[in-house]
């Protein structure tokens, strides 16, 4: 996935916060209107939105004259897109992922605890299993070594 310049990004933070998944879209106009403190030509929005739409990034379909644009995925996935082509850059993936887990605070890890144990059919804290993805293991993996973890988090076990 690419990388978006500021003005893409701030172009891409208007229509993820503006246009609901049920809209049929904004015009540039509107996405103009929209980046509020920015002396910016309609003609450069308009050459933001169509490389956008090369990109992929966003959807555009034609009304009258105009067209009106909508996100292609929701800023959570396009987020963690770029986190996965990260981790495509080299080197070990488990190493960049441990390192990852044991940079995240406490609520952050039960975020991913959540979600772990969803995948893996877990029903929640304190869910034990004999396999590595049980949540005991994931807990030694977010804990760190000896259950170690960062500054100022308690283990919740």
């Amino acid at each position: 996935m690419t990388r978006l310049g500021d003005l893409e990004r701030a172009v891409m933070d208007v229509l993820w916060d503006v246009v609901p998944g049920t809209s049929d879209g904004v015009t540039v106009r509107e996405v103009a209107d929209a980046l509020d403190g920015r002396e910016l030509a309609y003609t450069t929005v308009m050459t933001v939105l169509d490389r956008l739409a090369g990109k992929g990034m966003v959807q555009r379909e034609r009304e009258g004259r105009a067209w009106r644009y909508r996100p292609a995925a929701s800023r959570e996935a396009h987020i963690a897109q770029l986190m996965l082509d990260a981790l495509d850059l080299g080197g070990s993936r488990d190493a960049a992922l441990v390192r990852f887990a044991r940079s995240v605070t406490g609520t952050e890890a039960e975020v991913l605890r959540a979600a772990l144990g969803s995948e893996a059919g877990l029903t929640g804290p304190g869910t034990t299993g004999d396999d590595a993805g049980g949540t005991d293991a994931l807990t030694d993996r977010l804990d760190g070594p000896a259950g170690r973890r960062p500054a100022g988090e308690a283990a919740e076990r």
